[in-house]
């Protein structure tokens, strides 16, 4: 099992006092977020996981999973379409 990378300069909390609908509170430290986004993207894109430790509290994780690469995975090129001549000199329009 990998190490976590804890996301740095972002902060989860919940307040247990909240009405149902709200999950929770994101706050960021624009710094040290940008500087972790700009360190992880993959295509311009960063998944985070949101979880409980074993001692209650919230924590922000890099999720690192990938889908594993084999042959089934990979897609085949676009087929490309054939030119086809209509002869419409029969029809009635």
């Amino acid at each position: 099992m990998n190490e976590p990378i804890f996301a740095n300069g972002f902060l989860f909390k919940r307040n247990e006092k909240a009405p149902d609908f709200v999950i929770g509170n994101l706050s960021l430290n624009v710094e040290e977020a940008k500087q972790f986004l700009t360190d992880y993207a993959k295509n311009g894109w960063v998944n985070l996981s949101i979880k409980t430790s074993k001692a209650g509290k919230h924590y922000i994780e890099l999720d690192t999973w990938e889908p594993k690469k084999d042959a089934a995975q990979v897609t085949a090129p676009e087929p490309v379409a054939e030119s086809v001549e209509l002869d419409d000199s029969g029809l009635p329009f």
